[in-house]
């Protein structure tokens, strides 16, 4: 298969019968919701974000619950800590898994077809990503220091904390990989390119992660440039390798030597337990500021390495989204969705 072969993939939707009950006689109407292959993918993209949604309202409350129950405690969770960060991270994988299990057994196919297969799990797709990531992030770091704006001062953690500090950064760094390349470039960007074709989905999820950025303590205008441009690097990972472990092990990469190995900050976030301390001196453009590495002018530079020795290594385009098997004589399946 070549580019030009997974441009366009075929609209993958759920077949319907125009007498599915719930959709009126509105030729019209149907039109609005459903496409030539079935419903469209904004709406079933619409349905796995409502899902979502509602189990976090359904977590909310669980949450208050307890809170009343507890007298009314406050509990705040660090993000700087592996376990806050881990929980955080874990409980959004959590969610998106559920939505993700809803919406696949909707349109009859297997879990594994939207971005992170079992049988791949923690395969070498994921250890080479992993590699990348580290040597990415120490590249970076690299090239700051070669021009005095960055420094090591030493150990920050001496004794049995430092394997347990590796070990707990090694699992949180994973469980952030997973969680936000699969709630980003899982099921979201598997039902957008049946819609619109790779690469505009793609742009759509790599602002979408952008902006969910903002928020952290920080963060800069060119930082959350950097942060699209990870989101893009990660599509591309995405579609030469046909899921998602090798863009998980390099964020897991990434992370743990930015935030763990290195210590220095992420996305504007300070580390907590990390190997070695660090300083950062110079201007904004060189070490990123508030930021850290990430938006310093040297990360969109190795990326673009990244980038460019990634795509001669893989060649081929394995991320083609195919049509589910739920025929339009067995409407049943859908009925749910159609009152949307």
């Amino acid at each position: 298969m070549n580019e030009n072969d997974a441009r366009q993939p075929p609209e993958l939707a759920i077949q319907v019968s125009p007498d599915t009950p719930g959709l009126g006689s509105d030729p019209a109407l149907r039109q609005i919701f459903f496409g030539p292959n079935g419903l469209r993918a904004g709406w079933r993209l619409l349905t796995f974000t409502a899902i979502i949604c509602f189990l976090f309202i359904l977590l909310g409350v669980a949450l208050s619950l307890l809170s009343v129950a507890g007298g009314n405690r406050a509990v705040e969770v660090s993000m700087l800590t592996p376990s806050g960060l881990g929980i955080s991270e874990g409980t959004i994988f959590l969610l998106a898994c559920i939505a993700t299990a809803v919406m696949a057994r909707v349109e009859r196919r297997k879990f594994g077809e939207y971005g992170l297969p079992i049988r791949s799990a923690l395969g070498k797709n994921f250890w080479a990503g992993t590699f990348a990531g580290f040597v990415a992030i120490s590249g970076t770091l690299l090239a700051i220091y070669s021009l005095h704006g960055f420094r090591i001062t030493g150990l920050a953690i001496h004794g049995s904390t430092i394997p347990l500090a590796t070990a707990a950064w090694a699992v949180t760094s994973l469980t952030v990989g997973l969680s936000e390349e699969f709630a980003f470039r899982g099921y979201a960007q598997f039902t957008l390119t049946t819609g619109m074709g790779f690469w505009p989905s793609a742009f759509l999820s790599s602002v979408a992660f952008g902006l969910v950025h903002v928020g952290n303590k920080g963060e800069t205008k060119f930082g959350l440039v950097s942060v699209v441009l990870f989101g893009l690097l990660f599509c591309l990972f995405l579609r030469r390798t046909g899921n998602l472990w090798w863009a998980v092990g390099f964020h897991a990469g990434w992370d743990w030597g930015q935030t763990f190995f290195y210590g220095v900050p992420d996305s504007g976030v300070a580390p907590y337990h990390n190997l070695f301390g660090s300083v950062f001196q110079g201007s904004a453009w060189l070490t990123g500021g508030t930021v850290g590495p990430e938006a310093s002018v040297f990360t969109p530079i190795a990326l673009l390495i990244v980038a460019v020795i990634f795509s001669r290594r893989y060649r081929e385009v394995r991320y083609s989204p195919s049509k589910p098997n739920v025929v339009a004589e067995k409407p049943e399946a859908v009925t749910a969705l159609s009152g949307l």
